[in-house]
């Protein structure tokens, strides 16, 4: 990559972002004595910082988000063509691409009706939250008000996302925080304590949250919100059986289902939605990161016609969803969305979502033949984790500080990867694998390679 065009500006960049930039999910002591990381151009799934250093991004821009690729034009014209016609006007109207993408969504997703437009994962989790609150006042008497969470899923940052939280360190220092969520077990069947495995550990683990609904009470429960496939949690894909039985549990007490695709939607899994992976119908959808790849903001709260006929009442003043959020009338992001759906399809990511998720799984199952550190390899298209313990029969984790040296080593041989970090207490020992949907065998290849290189430097 050619840097000419920042090598006047180049330290003032990073001095101004040292001096005024506040990162996410970063201790910023070590920029004291180590300049910030500064990315300046992607393509495909390759990122170029601004010293001219080449990486490959296993994780789709950090954070799960970029599943169509870096350096897409097609969208940066689709956004500015939205933007610069009609830029913005609040969500009590509607506007062209809006509408477009609402009717694009609806049809990948059979069963569900309405599409409410918001921001990020966080504020789209937050609306749905208050659908089942208002819910609960309008047909329940306010009784109907609780929300189940699982232990290690994770669906955002704001106090209500916090407080429906399965990631202890995650939530720590943030409290106190809402009333009425409830913590189910999770799923991990790695570290399953009962001894079972495969479909009587998936039962057994449904059955589990059936018997948190019975202690609280089914008439005071009103949802139950999961992930499809737990991702910051340490990736854990339900065992066979957990879905369904967790469908039964939900409909013979009247429990709206609220499944978190925000990490899982838009084919991360080889499917357009992780649900559809375990045959289930959820009644709320929310999603966000890759809906645009990250081209534009964008999240999306998805609900069945029996939800959103739950606020249609012009005899009382208050029964419609009086909520809002800003740019949620922004035309840029369902524009962007419009185009990274049409690259899906036309680029048929989806199968090579799976196709490549295959290999990426080979890989590091022959990774786990060539290290003991390697307890469990697990995941679903190309979302993988690696589960590093000290002892594979004891299945004592590996300290955090393992693989965070194992993620700096990749990134210091130019391969992001990810690592699960000060979210569950004891148990941050996953290395992490999202990389956009159009990766190839060659560049699954070399993640891996770095991958193997780094345990090895670090742990022998």
């Amino acid at each position: 990559m050619d840097t000419t065009q920042f090598s006047n500006d180049l330290d003032h960049v990073v001095d101004a972002d040292r001096a005024h930039v506040w990162h996410h999910l970063s201790q910023h002591k070590v920029y004291e004595t180590s300049d910030p990381r500064i990315f300046v151009e992607g393509k495909g799934l390759r990122l170029w910082d601004i010293t001219g250093k080449e990486y490959i991004d296993a994780v789709a821009g950090g954070v799960w988000t970029v599943n169509v690729g870096y350096g897409r034009e097609r969208i940066g014209k689709a956004v500015a063509d939205a933007v610069t016609k009609m830029c913005f006007f609040g969500g009590a109207a509607g506007t062209i691409p809006g509408a477009q993408y609402a009717e694009m969504l609806i049809e990948k997703m059979p069963g569900l009706d309405r599409v409410y437009f918001a921001n990020s994962g966080s504020e789209a989790n937050e609306k749905a939250f208050k659908m089942v609150r208002q819910i609960s006042h309008k047909h329940h008497g306010g009784k109907k008000y609780k929300i189940l969470y699982r232990d290690r899923d994770y669906h955002g940052t704001t106090i209500g996302a916090l407080s429906a939280g399965g990631q202890d360190e995650r939530n720590a220092q943030y409290g106190p925080f809402a009333p009425g969520f409830v913590r189910v077990p999770h799923c991990l069947e790695y570290r399953a304590e009962n001894g079972l495995s495969g479909e009587a550990y998936g039962h057994a683990a449904a059955q589990a949250i059936e018997g948190v609904i019975l202690r609280e009470g089914p008439d005071t429960v009103g949802a139950l919100c999961l992930e499809p496939i737990t991702a910051g949690g340490g990736i854990i894909v339900p065992p066979k059986g957990y879905w369904e039985r967790v469908q039964e549990i939900c409909k013979k007490y009247d429990i709206l289902l609220h499944i978190d695709e925000v990490v899982c939607g838009m084919g991360r899994t080889g499917t357009w939605f992780g649900y559809q992976q375990f045959g289930v119908q959820p009644d709320i959808v929310t999603m966000a990161k890759g809906v645009a790849s990250g081209y534009a903001a964008i999240s999306c709260c998805v609900t069945t016609d029996a939800v959103f006929e739950q606020f249609k009442d012009d005899t009382d003043k208050m029964s419609y969803f009086r909520d809002i959020s800003t740019f949620g009338g922004c035309t840029g992001g369902p524009a962007a969305a419009i185009e990274n759906m049409k690259i899906i399809e036309e680029e048929a990511l989806l199968e090579n979502s799976t196709q490549m998720g295959e290999h990426l799984n080979e890989n590091l199952l022959a990774l786990s033949e060539q290290h003991k550190w390697i307890g469990d390899v697990r995941g679903m298209g190309l979302f993988a984790g690696i589960e590093l313990v000290t002892d594979r029969t004891t299945k004592e984790p590996i300290d955090e500080k393992h693989t965070a040296a194992i993620v700096a080593e990749c990134i210091k041989n130019g391969v992001i990867v990810g690592g699960t970090n000060r979210s569950v207490p004891g148990y941050n020992n996953t290395v992490l694998f999202a990389p956009s949907l159009i990766a190839t065998k060659d560049d699954l290849n070399q993640v891996t390679e770095a991958v193997s290189n780094a345990i090895t430097q670090v742990l022998g």
